[in-house]
């Protein structure tokens, strides 16, 4: 069963893993076949590897700088609900409704966000 502490922890190291941008700290987010799915943008990226170069291609959105809060709204079972606000220098802030979905090591095998840039 997937706990605050679990889901804490994952979101720290998602955190850090957007701002080293190291593959490995992306790819011990997620389970091989993880699904990362983002509306209302049409990312869709399948499988860890495809997840990793998704990411890697949104680095220059830190340009300039960036803060991102969060906060847990809920968790059933092995899935949560978190919003966050991102609030990036050069785009704006979005704020996000996140579901994941971790597996018992407390990688992701299912993650949805929403965005709204405000």
């Amino acid at each position: 069963m997937t706990t605050t502490a679990t889901v804490t922890q994952w979101i720290e190291r998602y955190v850090a893993a957007w701002t080293s941008a190291a593959p490995q700290d992306i790819k011990a987010l997620f389970t091989p076949a993880a699904e990362y799915h983002e509306r209302p943008y049409e990312t869709d990226w399948i499988g860890r590897e495809e997840i990793v170069e998704g990411w890697l291609s949104r680095q220059n959105w830190q340009e300039g700088g960036w803060t991102f809060d969060w906060e847990i709204l809920m968790i059933t079972g092995d899935t949560a609900a978190v919003r966050g606000t991102g609030v990036y220098r050069e785009l704006g802030t979005f704020e996000n409704l996140w579901t994941v979905t971790l597996d018992a090591k407390g990688r992701c095998s299912l993650f949805r966000m929403w965005n709204n840039q405000i």
